[in-house]
């Protein structure tokens, strides 16, 4: 498999179009006692405003299943706003899950396997930037993931027919 670049800065505002807006997804998935009740929690800027925060419940799940399933809800509720012409940077505080998606690392865990080609997709098909930052810089995701697990709010229904149609199970 070809090494994709997510690492690459999106495209600079003077090569932009005036009506592109350029996205951060910040995401994280928290697991009490890994594995146990998990959460999924995104913040989403455009345009350096905030424009959502979610968290979600995911039952029990590994932390590095979290930190996927996070990935996977948190894109799929940006292509739901995203526009074709716009940028999409995703920064996670998950060294794995980053690594495993620029093709440093092989995904040994076959659990992991089917969240890693839903959200790889997801990537490529959003043109994302991927990138890693410290957990210090990725604190709103990490509080909206534990607000998913305390309000054990539901994963949307969209996102659940999505991954049952990739055959995983919340």
């Amino acid at each position: 498999m070809a090494q994709l670049n997510f690492l690459s800065p999106p495209a600079s505002s003077n090569q932009a179009t005036a009506s592109s807006s350029h996205w951060t997804l910040f995401i994280d998935g928290a697991s009490r006692n890994n594995p146990g009740p998990a959460g999924a929690g995104f913040y989403v800027l455009k345009d350096s405003e905030v424009f959502a925060q979610e968290g979600y419940f995911l039952g029990s799940k590994t932390n590095n299943q979290a930190e996927y399933l996070a990935l996977i809800v948190g894109l799929a509720f940006v292509q739901k706003h995203i526009d074709s012409k716009d940028t999409l940077r995703v920064v996670s505080d998950s060294q794995l899950v980053v690594r495993q998606l620029l093709g440093e690392y092989r995904v040994k865990n076959l659990a992991l396997k089917p969240l890693f080609l839903l959200a790889h997709d997801m990537i490529k098909k959003n043109n994302a930037h991927v990138m890693h930052v410290l957990r210090t810089e990725n604190t709103h995701a990490d509080e909206m993931a534990n607000v998913g697990i305390d309000k054990k709010k539901p994963v949307p229904s969209f996102v659940k027919k999505l991954l049952e149609k990739h055959a995983i199970s919340l």
